[in-house]
């Protein structure tokens, strides 16, 4: 959660609300969550549809309770999807005409963290317009209009939520991977059934590594945020190539068959070349965040692709997208976003959009990484008190200066505070990976005796 001018306290960050769940996420302001939901969603005489997935954590099951509760005591209805990826959620609140989705997932964080995000009827994140008037209610005090008797809500659950989603994904994408050895690592989260399935149904041998979720397990030192297991085993099991997901699947990194990292600079390079020599990018051009590599940038230049840039965040690349009329865009961490068939970041499409330029290609995906060359890159996170802190500290101002001069012409320097957990992000690029190195480590030194 975030906090806003006055001390007012503000429920949506970048990706919905997030906070310790039981303790910042309670049951208590889960109900009251939805049941602003279904005021500020309800029309005249209607009775909102709201679809609910969640991802593997041991509190999911409760705040899905409690929200449900919620959505339900205002007279609004109800269809659980159960544990299911963030992307069919998104997918699924369109093909069912829902009034809006719900995902209880804190994504990438670790267990103890929890989440609540809306997807409106069309898809896309719930526009900031309507998460303000939801936290206005949130924030109002005790709910004074509450139907009763056979006015009250309803709960349905789904029964074929995973599989409308899987027919989904293969019309849109189903390249021919047969004979191929594919190492999964699901990150014991959404996606730890439907990954296997997906790539089964393409032809692929699979190796699924990380797919006995216990609700604690989740993220933990494995999956997109923890790829070195991944990596290892792909070398092991003298597999094709490694995917990995996130806890609730709308991210994918890659491993190539001699176990390197393929994160999501370069996937974004791989099948922006892909759709263009398609002649499917639209206006070949693509959008990605100030996170990129550099070698992406000299890459994409090489290319004749247009590269757009924008602050981090997934809601600023499709904003980006929308904006400049393009099809394309992604973030480093793997979240990418092909428009032309989703309205959000979706691992498992990424994946199939990977596979699909590998199959086409013939290639191995060391020889597909190969269109760019990173430039030394070091990013550390440092946990804080209070990152809205960052702008106000004259010394951590002066050590980027210092650093800017050093590095000059050769590297950059980007520092901000993470959109979802109390920490501030410092990356280094630099010619020089030692020196970028030494940079990255003073700036965090500095930003931990100022903010630690």
């Amino acid at each position: 959660m975030q906090k806003q001018a006055k001390n007012r306290l503000r429920l949506f960050g970048t990706d919905g609300i997030r906070g310790i769940a039981n303790r910042e996420l309670t049951p208590e302001l889960a109900m009251r969550v939805g049941y602003a939901a279904v005021k500020v969603l309800a029309k005249k005489g209607d009775r909102p549809f709201l679809v609910v997935g969640r991802d593997t954590r041991v509190s999911g099951a409760m705040l899905e309770s409690a929200l449900v509760a919620g959505i339900c005591s205002c007279g609004g209805r109800a269809e659980l999807l159960g544990v299911i990826p963030t992307p069919a959620v998104a997918f699924l609140t369109r093909s069912r005409g829902a009034d809006a989705g719900v995902v209880i997932s804190a994504s990438h964080n670790q267990a103890e963290d929890n989440g609540i995000k809306f997807f409106h009827s069309n898809g896309f994140k719930l526009p900031d317009e309507l998460e303000f008037q939801i936290e206005v209610l949130v924030d109002g005090g005790p709910e004074r209009e509450r139907p009763g008797g056979d006015e009250v809500g309803q709960v349905g659950v789904s029964e074929e939520s995973e599989k409308k989603y899987l027919e989904h994904l293969l019309s849109v994408a189903r390249p021919d991977i047969s004979g191929k050895r594919v190492v999964v690592d699901c990150a014991n989260g959404a996606v730890f059934r439907l990954g296997p399935m997906l790539l089964e149904s393409c032809g692929a041998e699979v190796i699924a590594i990380n797919d006995q979720p216990d609700g604690k397990n989740i993220n933990l030192d494995c999956g997109s945020t923890h790829p070195e297991g991944l990596m290892r085993a792909v070398v092991e099991k003298g597999a094709h190539l490694g995917l990995a997901f996130d806890g609730d699947a709308d991210r994918l990194l890659a491993v190539d068959e001699k176990g390197r990292l393929v994160d999501g600079d370069f996937i974004m390079a791989i099948c922006a070349l892909h759709l263009k020599n398609k002649g499917a990018l639209a206006k070949n051009a693509l959008v990605t965040t100030v996170m990129t590599n550099l070698g992406f940038h000299h890459a994409m230049r090489r290319e004749g692709i247009e590269v757009h840039q924008t602050v981090v965040g997934d809601r600023f690349v499709l904003e980006k997208m929308m904006e400049e009329g393009l099809n394309f865009g992604g973030e480093q961490s793997g979240h990418i976003i092909f428009l032309d068939h989703t309205t959000t970041g979706d691992g498992l499409l990424t994946a199939l959009k990977l596979l699909e330029a590998l199959s086409e290609s013939g290639e191995p995906l060391s020889s597909l990484a190969g269109v760019m060359h990173r430039v030394p890159q070091l990013l550390i996170n440092v946990r804080v008190r209070d990152k809205e802190d960052l702008e106000d500290s004259p010394g951590i101002a002066e050590a980027r200066r210092t650093w800017e001069e050093k590095l000059r012409d050769t590297g950059r320097i980007l520092i901000r505070p993470s959109g979802t957990e109390p920490v501030v992000r410092v990356m280094v690029e630099d010619a020089d990976p030692a020196r970028a190195e030494e940079a990255a480590k003073a700036l965090a030194a500095v930003i931990e005796r100022e903010m630690g």
